[in-house]
């Protein structure tokens, strides 16, 4: 698989040749070990650690999820190449083609896309077309060695989408509609992009930034309409329905960078971002009892956290993640989502590492507290208990 993905980074460097566009080649080497104190809800077969799972004791009285678990992977070992080509009149054109071998689902070592898409620029606007981060992951994200990078706290999701950027000074501006394809929504039929795609209405996206000297300081809204379903089967009937559901997010950041210093903060209020690797989803408020057609509402989730770096050489991090179940705004009779029994979260991720050219060594400490209880007709969890997760992370890293 290495030897195909070095054969086709010679095809595009011949091809960057022959038409005069000019290139860069990188990757990295990447090797995660890690260790977990219990069973946790998790994706990418643990990379990424989201909440520590409740108890779930057995008929001795034993808890089944109070096991250590822990492997070792270079799954998120990359190779890319950036790109710029020829001026089209007065617009700079550039591309980038991004792969790793994480694969999808449960078939790991298979070339990935992360990043694939070509960008115009002109004076003060650039036009964005292909797959890239998705904008509430953004330009203030944590800085940290886990891979999550702030999950469930911090939105993580790399999207098909087409973005439009305009700066003005100290201003930026950036709106862009988002389609989904690796990250998908959980609803009625799991995790699937049918929820999307049957709606046929992306993902909408708008902010502002202002930045100056080493500050960066903005906010972003966000709207995601969704079709649930678009058929449902009572008894021997199945019925044409039109289902619909349309929901609202916000998030505010800043950050401070210096020689030494990071110092980053996000705050978010989501409705329904479980496609972005965070705690939500939506509940049925109501079932119509002859064709099973269903009204639905949105679990409203709060993540705020907090991240500072120091060094250069040597660098201390950390960060520290709080979430908040707010629950629905209407009674539900059945729901949909990721880690919606969770009523609150707090997760703290201590880290040192050390930098050379090339070279970059870690280690990460991270326990996480999730509380668990009695959920009311709207979702809020209540009567609760703790349940902790520690968590230990080396990393190595080699970068070309």
């Amino acid at each position: 698989m290495a030897a195909l993905a070095l054969c086709l980074c010679c095809c595009v460097a011949g091809l960057a040749q022959n038409k005069k566009f000019t290139y860069k080649f990188y990757g990295q080497i990447r090797g995660d070990l890690f260790y977990n104190s219990r069973a946790n809800g998790e994706i990418v077969d643990g990379l990424f650690h989201l909440y520590p799972m409740d108890h779930d004791y057995d008929p001795d009285g034993k808890d089944l999820n109070a096991r250590m678990d822990g492997n070792f992977y270079v799954l998120y070992s990359r190779l890319g190449v950036d790109m710029t080509g020829p001026m089209l009149g007065k617009i700079k054109t550039s591309a980038k083609l991004e792969v790793d071998f994480r694969g999808s689902s449960s078939t790991f070592a298979l070339l990935r896309i992360r990043h694939a898409y070509a960008q115009l620029a002109w004076k003060q606007s650039a036009l964005l077309i292909g797959q890239t981060w998705h904008p509430l992951f953004g330009d203030v994200s944590p800085q940290m060695l886990n891979l999550s990078t702030g999950a469930p706290f911090n939105a993580f999701s790399r999207n098909p989408q087409v973005r439009y950027r305009f700066t003005s000074g100290r201003l930026m501006l950036t709106g862009a509609a988002v389609w989904q394809s690796q990250y998908l929504t959980m609803g009625p039929n799991g995790k699937s992009n049918e929820y999307i795609k049957h709606s046929g209405v992306p993902e909408l996206y708008v902010s502002a930034d202002y930045k100056h000297e080493g500050w960066t300081a903005g906010a972003g809204a966000e709207l995601l309409s969704i079709v649930p379903r678009t058929e449902s089967t009572v008894g021997a009937n199945t019925y044409k329905v039109g289902e619909r559901l349309t929901s609202l997010s916000f998030e505010a950041h800043a950050k401070y960078v210096s020689d030494e210093w990071v110092v980053a903060a996000k705050s978010t209020l989501g409705s329904n971002l479980s496609h972005l690797c965070m705690l939500g989803g939506f509940g049925v408020t109501s079932r119509d009892a002859r064709t099973g057609e269903q009204e639905y509402t949105p679990f409203r989730h709060s993540m705020t956290w907090l991240n500072v770096v120091h060094g250069k050489k040597w660098k201390q991090g950390l960060f520290v993640g709080y979430m908040k179940n707010l629950g629905t705004g209407k009674d539900i009779i059945d729901q949909y989502g990721v880690g919606l029994e969770v009523g609150q979260l707090v997760t703290v991720n201590a880290h040192v590492a050390y930098e050379l050219p090339h070279w970059k060594f870690g280690v990460e400490y991270s326990p996480s507290t999730g509380w668990f209880g009695t959920a009311d007709k709207r979702g809020k969890i209540s009567d609760t208990h703790t349940v902790t997760n520690h968590r230990v992370l080396w990393v190595m890293l080699y970068r070309f």
